[in-house]
């Protein structure tokens, strides 16, 4: 008998764009399970308040909302999890984040982001999950200066040791869509920001540090481009792929393979603004809507960045009807307007 509704298993649920997914997904009336270590690598006070957040407006929720603190490496309590709540959707967003973060802590991004996915892909296998989505990031495309990043380029060079686990969740992926027949659908993730950002993040540096009248770092002399994509364009194309799981390509030519297609159903979309913009023209728009000017303390290029990104989304606008499309302007008026709130600043 087919389901009323949906059981969505979501990973990294006390997470940036866990939460806000978790949030949209309860109030289209699903049954929402959260499983988020609520780990250290940044104040665990704000995933804290995420979570709070959900709990305090489960009055507009439809659907039904239960939270495991649990890690994904943790392979004996996720299959108790998934045995227990018999997810027919996973979406997998829990991930040890942060380019640089991975220069002094590769250990943390092989538990996470490969023990970790291996599990979460071996109990999507054995529960027959009928959907997977599963976050990658624009960090893939490494040392490629081929701008805007297509999901049809080779993505051999990762220049961060963060980027090649995340190919690497790609190709695990597959494999399981291979062996297994179940879909699976990889989005690369192009510069996330907005409300309950992460404290790592370049806005929350740059509002906090300007508000404090301190000096934020300008990386590579200013001279960097990114695809800046807001909170809300996110979830808007998660929250789709949901309701579309991954198909095999039909005219899947094994002679001249695509690599954002496979005879397997497993698809890889970019998810970005398609508009990229300049560091230093970012930071203008938070000096803006703070209404203050930021000491800028120029820098060279750190290691394991990159100097552009800047995404091609007509494959996903293809897949799910949408791309992104919310202004810099408009997304940073709405973050300053939550930082001030959350802050008291």
């Amino acid at each position: 008998m087919p389901r009323s509704k949906n059981t969505i298993l979501i990973t990294g649920a006390a997470g940036f764009i866990g939460a806000a997914l978790v949030h949209k997904l309860l109030k289209n009336g699903e049954d929402i399970i959260g499983v988020d270590n609520l780990n250290s690598y940044y104040d665990p006070s704000l995933k804290e308040s995420r979570l709070a957040y959900i709990e305090n407006s489960r009055i507009t929720y439809k659907g039904s909302w239960n939270f495991y603190a649990k890690s994904i490496e943790d392979d004996v309590s996720l299959k108790k999890i998934f045995e227990l709540e018999k997810p027919n959707i996973v979406v997998n967003l829990a991930a040890q984040a942060g380019v640089r973060y991975s220069l002094d802590n590769p250990s943390a991004y092989v538990q996470s982001n490969l023990v970790g996915f291996a599990n979460v892909l071996e109990e999507c296998r054995r529960n027959e999950v009928e959907n997977l989505i599963y976050a990658s990031s624009s960090s893939v495309y490494g040392g490629n200066h081929n701008l805007p990043f297509q999901e049809t380029q080779p993505v051999n060079h990762p220049v961060s040791f963060y980027a090649a686990t995340k190919k690497a969740n790609e190709l695990m992926a597959h494999t399981y869509s291979h062996l297994y027949q179940f879909p699976s659908t990889a989005l690369r993730f192009f510069t996330v920001y907005g409300p309950w950002g992460r404290p790592d993040m370049a806005p929350m540096l740059f509002t906090k540090a300007i508000l404090a009248q301190r000096p934020i770092k300008v990386n590579n002399f200013g001279k960097m481009q990114r695809d800046f994509t807001f909170i809300d364009d996110i979830v808007e194309a998660l929250y789709r792929c949901c309701y579309k799981p991954a198909t095999p390509n039909l005219d899947f030519d094994p002679l001249n393979p695509d690599p954002a297609t496979s005879s397997a159903p497993h698809r890889i979309f970019n998810i970005g603004n398609s508009k990229p913009t300049s560091l230093i023209r970012f930071i203008e728009v938070i000096e803006d809507a703070l209404e203050m000017k930021a000491i800028k303390d120029f820098q060279p290029l750190p290691p394991g960045d990159v100097i552009a990104t800047a995404a091609d989304t007509q494959a996903l606008e293809d897949w799910v009807g949408f791309s992104p499309a919310t202004s810099i302007e408009e997304g940073i008026k709405s973050f300053v307007s939550w930082y001030r709130n959350y802050y008291q600043a």
